[in-house]
């Protein structure tokens, strides 16, 4: 998706209707910071907010993901465009998590010999402490990208009010987190919840 031009349609329709951002964003129960978001292209409408804003902008669903107002012709052209490029974006999402888990596993398996030798081999201390901060250096290496293609594969939907969102880096990392799911701040409702991972955003 376009997230440029969805969000100069998002304008261009808001405007069309005289509203402003505020005024949009007050029906849809949001704040208009999130609007100004959308509209530089700098974010996307979760999933629950979908309906509301094509209401309140008389558009549908689908002129919204293809960021333009589509013909009856086109209708069911654009709506299938659409629906493979989300198909795409969620199988793009789940290869992410995959490479993620795999690069945690070779760091694990690449650094576990260095520790090893380190501690069985006679060898001088200098070589004994370089051993193990190669060892440090690939398993830290591995986490930060293991973390950045995790954070960066698909959202997380809050349980409260179902809104769909990537954290900032700091709030992933220090986030209490199971294999599926990580307790982080809503930045609709303000929920400090355990947010289930989804490959959508």
């Amino acid at each position: 998706m376009d997230q440029i031009k969805i969000g100069r349609f998002i304008a261009d329709e808001r405007k069309r209707k005289g509203y402003t951002q505020k005024q949009l964003s007050e029906k849809i129960g949001i704040s208009d910071k999130t609007i100004s978001k959308w509209e530089r292209g700098n974010g996307f409408p979760e999933v629950s907010l979908l309906l509301p804003l094509c209401d309140e902008l008389e558009i549908t669903v689908n002129e919204l993901l293809s960021g333009e107002r589509v013909s009856e012709d086109d209708y069911r052209k654009k709506a299938e465009v659409n629906m493979v490029n989300l198909v795409r974006e969620a199988q793009e999402s789940k290869k992410k998590i995959i490479l993620s888990a795999m690069v945690a596993t070779l760091t694990i398996v690449a650094a576990f010999p260095l520790f090893l030798l380190s501690g069985i081999l006679e060898m001088e201390n200098w070589l004994r402490v370089l051993l193990i901060a190669i060892g440090l250096v690939v398993v830290c290496g591995g986490i930060v990208i293991a973390c950045i293609l995790d954070r960066e594969a698909g959202a997380f939907e809050c349980p409260d009010c179902n809104t769909r969102f990537v954290p900032d880096m700091k709030s992933y990392v220090m986030g209490a987190h199971t294999l599926t799911k990580r307790k982080l701040v809503c930045p609709h409702c303000g929920a400090h919840r355990y947010c289930k991972k989804v490959l959508t955003k």
